[in-house]
């Protein structure tokens, strides 16, 4: 009886942290999309300067742990300049998270691209559409429907490593977590935790499914 109590009593810090972790995904994901849409493209492109400066990014970020970019972003940046400084601890997080999401989401948009039939650039070079008109009114809407799946894994993926926040001290779950398991002794509150995150996963699974069961019928009709 007295853990359960103890759960009601954790229950309102937790859901505070899980505002913050959803938050930060939520942000950190959609902002990723947006470069990461840029990143695919000049990857893709035959200017090579621009080649080569995307394709650095995302090796770059997909080659180092997202821990030391976190570590960078909110200590780092301060001590090469002030002008650098972020104090505000949601919004490092938020810079770190997004650039590297970027790096992984810019290859699953770049393949879902590579993934359309040739023969519609064909076609559309063949009505006199220009290279950016075709991908804007072609190409990429057709994408959007194939990222859904592999976004979707990235989603929960970057929901999962939000729990990093906690070494720069922004209130996650993870972090109230840790904080209440300190000032209490006892690792218990690790369970209701445990379960919350699973909670949060599953309904952003079953969105994701929901949303590729739809497009899929639209692909198919």
């Amino acid at each position: 009886m007295k853990f359960l109590k103890d759960i009601i009593g954790w229950i309102p810090s937790l859901l505070d942290g899980a505002k913050i972790t959803i938050s930060l995904t939520l942000v950190a994901v959609c902002a990723g999309l947006v470069l990461a849409l840029f990143l695919a493209l000049g990857k893709m492109s035959k200017i090579k300067w621009l080649n080569k400066i995307c394709s650095g990014y995302i090796f770059f970020f997909r080659g180092t742990p997202l821990l030391m970019q976190l570590y960078f972003v909110y200590y780092g940046l301060p001590q090469l300049s002030p002008v650098f400084t972020i104090n505000n601890r949601f919004f490092a997080a938020f810079i770190a998270f997004a650039l590297n999401s970027a790096a992984y989401t810019a290859e699953i948009i770049r393949a879902a691209i590579q993934s359309i039939d040739k023969g519609q650039f064909e076609a559309s070079h063949a009505l006199g559409m220009s290279y950016a008109q075709t991908m804007k009114l072609v190409i990429v809407p057709q994408s959007i429907r194939r990222l859904i799946p592999p976004v979707g894994n990235e989603f929960i993926m970057v929901l999962k490593d939000a729990s990093l926040v906690s070494i720069i001290a922004l209130a996650d779950i993870t972090k109230v977590t840790r904080s209440i398991s300190s000032s209490t002794a006892s690792a218990l509150v690790y369970i209701p935790a445990m379960i919350l995150y699973l909670i949060i996963t599953a309904v952003f699974s079953f969105v994701f499914g929901s949303l590729e069961k739809k497009y899929s019928v639209y692909e198919n009709t």
